[in-house]
């Protein structure tokens, strides 16, 4: 069983054996709240399962694992507690690379995957700052600074963006240790060997002025996983489910909804 585990969810209906249920994993910084503004559709035709990761969102006081793999662990330990024993999945940025972990672990359980504003490698090269920059900045400016700063580099307005408040707030409120945590999760993790590995259908999807993962790094995804669509969104970043919500809304679903089996 996992150090860590999951505490809060948000499953919005029953969930059905005919139609498997889409986990949602946010990123770094992130909680479940990010994903609020497009829920409504989201869970029009599923079941949707969006946590807070251990020492974010809304579960502040836990500790967070330092590994990406322990986030795959305790994610697939709640899914067993919810008895899901099948699902789509989404991930994006730090959680992209949770759910490819997931693949690693079990990906015969996941029907669809989705990668979303992410890439085969933490270190998250040509990002806009390296992480080790983040990391001293976490350090001598303090979280709350550093993490609206972070978040402004989502999109293409910066602060000015409609849900800049919303992605800036969830940021805030993380712990020191957990913010660091979070980043030596990503500094070491490194899942290009995988990427062969992974048979689900598989999704990979960015804004097109993402500032977190160069270009090269998104396409790499879609070049070495075998059974993968790539799809660049215009007039975004890194939070493009906010900045075209329709876009984003209307890719995911076509190709989740492709076929059920």
């Amino acid at each position: 069983m996992p150090h860590n585990r999951i505490n809060q969810s948000h499953v919005t209906q029953q969930i059905t054996l005919d139609s498997p249920p889409l986990l949602l994993v946010h990123g770094f910084l992130g909680g479940k709240a990010q994903w609020t503004p497009i829920l409504s559709e989201l869970q029009k035709n599923r079941t949707i399962i969006a946590p807070d990761l251990p020492g974010f969102g809304a579960d502040l006081a836990q500790d967070s694992p330092d590994k990406i793999r322990d986030f795959a662990e305790c994610l697939w330990h709640y899914l067993d507690e919810l008895g899901v024993t099948k699902c789509d999945i989404l991930g994006h940025s730090m959680g992209g690379m949770i759910v490819q972990e997931m693949a690693h672990l079990a990906g015969a359980r996941i029907r669809r995957l989705v990668c979303y504003g992410t890439g085969p490698l933490g270190a998250m090269p040509e990002r806009f700052e390296p992480l080790d920059i983040s990391r001293e900045r976490f350090k001598a400016e303090g979280v709350a600074t550093t993490a609206a700063r972070i978040a402004a580099t989502w999109f293409r307005e910066g602060k000015a963006a409609e849900y800049y408040p919303l992605c800036q707030e969830l940021g805030t409120g993380v712990r020191l240790e957990n913010a660091l945590a979070g980043l030596r999760a990503m500094a070491a993790w490194d899942g290009r060997e995988y990427l062969p590995d992974i048979a689900c259908p598989t999704l990979v999807i960015a804004g097109a002025d993402d500032r977190s993962y160069a270009r090269r790094y998104i396409c790499s995804l879609a070049e070495h996983i075998p059974n993968s669509t790539l799809v660049i969104l215009q007039n975004c970043c890194h939070s493009a489910h906010l900045e075209q919500p329709k876009k984003f809304l209307s890719v995911v679903a076509e190709f989740l909804d492709a076929s059920y089996s």
